[in-house]
């Protein structure tokens, strides 16, 4: 975890984070249920992840759901990931994207709000 970050986890919350990659200035992670991010993910400057809206809209009862963020992933500058959000292992998320539902393995996706562009991709 690079300088500049802010990393909260609330009482009760889980925060995994695999080994081998990093998470670049300036990121700030927001855990109030749960964040899972694997191993050898790059995550870059700016990027948000908050697996919660911390207010009921319009009745909604789920407040807070978790974010899995697969292996090998590379997440872009300046990105927010929000709640209930899943990434697939090997997944590249474009700079300035908000993910606002699952991205599955192996694509490279972008966008506000994200989906994915391309299929099938590797990339190390």
């Amino acid at each position: 975890v690079y300088s500049g970050s802010y990393i909260c986890v609330n009482r009760g919350a889980v925060l995994e984070v695999g080994g081998g990659g990093y998470i670049n200035h300036g990121a700030s992670v927001d855990c109030f249920q749960s964040i899972s991010i694997g191993k050898n993910t790059i995550i870059s400057k700016n990027v948000t992840l908050r697996d919660s809206d911390n207010h009921s809209i319009n009745g909604n009862t789920q407040i807070s759901a978790p974010i899995v963020i697969g292996d090998n992933v590379w997440i872009g500058m300046n990105v927010t990931v929000l709640k209930g959000v899943t990434i697939g292992d090997g997944a590249v998320i474009g700079a300035n994207s908000v993910v606002t539902r699952d991205i599955p393995a192996g694509c490279v996706a972008a966008g506000n709000p994200c989906r994915v562009l391309k299929e099938g991709i590797v990339w190390n």
